[in-house]
């Protein structure tokens, strides 16, 4: 076990070392932010000033290097416009994100799994049929107009939840509150529309191939309840699966939520890099990538480490 954490941990670390360049390098080249932030009145003293002061006169490979100096030591620039370090704008909007990924993973599974076993253990029923109607629909129905009907529908029409913002929090949450929480239900469900889908499918193919294994067969033979069955037998091995594709999928809730936060102004990193891009603010573009990136890595190294506890026969790998 201990040598397949080393070996992970290894495998992250160049991948973070390689998507640092490849993120700097694709950022840092594109565009010129000076045409953006100095008035076009400036004479050329004051823009070589501007220029000197923003770092942009060394050239590319100087700037990278700079770059990994500081983030060694906690420091992913200032930013252009705010001229606050990159890294405090981006963690002061990330609990607000990271809230809204949660719910939406929450909700998908609190729904997705009961539903997805329902459809897996009675396939033929009218009920497995709707549902695997809706998750088509689920993937299928684009996120930017499920948005905008939850709105027309809840907020203005029915007037049950408030549509924009993210209301009263307690120690920085919103969940914490009944405002709060009224204001997180519909993005968050917005949110969690493609990943219910996702949860359903996955659930139910799992179910189905599962319960053609010789071990589920025994268990039946063995005369045990229907019940202990699929909680015991069923669900633990389709839990696999499922712990995988949602570790990975809350990575890309926490990247992509910036159409949801979008809609329903929700005030967290989403709205920050798409106001960080149209300035062309490169070290809060360039914060907000690397921090995604160190996201997903330490989520897909807590998967494997779930994965391996849940499977055996990935640290018996992992030892040889």
């Amino acid at each position: 076990m201990t040598v397949y954490l080393l070996r992970r941990l290894f495998q992250s670390l160049l991948v973070l070392v390689a998507m640092s360049v490849i993120v700097f390098v694709g950022v840092y080249a594109v565009g010129d932010p000076v045409e953006i932030l100095i008035s076009p009145d400036a004479d050329q003293f004051e823009r070589e000033r501007a220029i000197r002061a923003l770092g942009l006169d060394l050239p590319l490979w100087q700037q990278y290097l700079v770059f990994v100096k500081n983030a060694l030591q906690g420091d992913l620039g200032r930013s252009f416009v705010f001229s606050e370090p990159a890294l405090q704008l981006i963690l002061q909007k990330m609990p607000a994100t990271l809230e809204l990924a949660f719910g939406a993973m929450f909700i998908s599974i609190l729904i997705g799994l009961p539903l997805g076993l329902y459809a897996g253990l009675k396939p033929d029923s009218p009920g497995a049929k709707v549902i695997m109607a809706g998750s088509i629909l689920g993937f299928s129905l684009p996120t930017f107009w499920v948005g905008l009907m939850l709105i027309m529908v809840f907020a203005v029409q029915l007037g049950w939840l408030p549509s924009t913002g993210r209301g009263e929090t307690l120690w920085g949450w919103s969940f914490l509150t009944a405002n709060g929480l009224s204001h997180l239900l519909l993005p968050a469900i917005n949110l969690a529309l493609f990943k219910i889908s996702l949860v359903i499918r996955l659930t139910r193919s799992g179910v189905r191939e599962t319960m053609l294994m010789d071990y589920v067969k025994f268990a039946r033979a063995k005369g045990l309840s229907p019940a202990r069955v699929t909680y015991v037998h069923v669900f633990k091995n389709i839990l696999i699966p499922v712990v995988t594709v949602v570790g990975l999928e809350l990575g890309s809730t926490i990247a992509f939520s910036v159409v949801t936060e979008s809609v329903f102004a929700w005030p967290g990193m989403g709205k920050l890099i798409i106001d960080s891009i149209n300035v062309l603010d490169r070290p809060v573009i360039v914060a907000y990538l690397m921090i995604i990136v160190l996201m997903f890595i330490v989520i897909n190294l807590i998967v494997d480490i779930l994965y391996s506890v849940l499977d055996p026969r990935v640290r018996l790998e992992g030892q040889a």
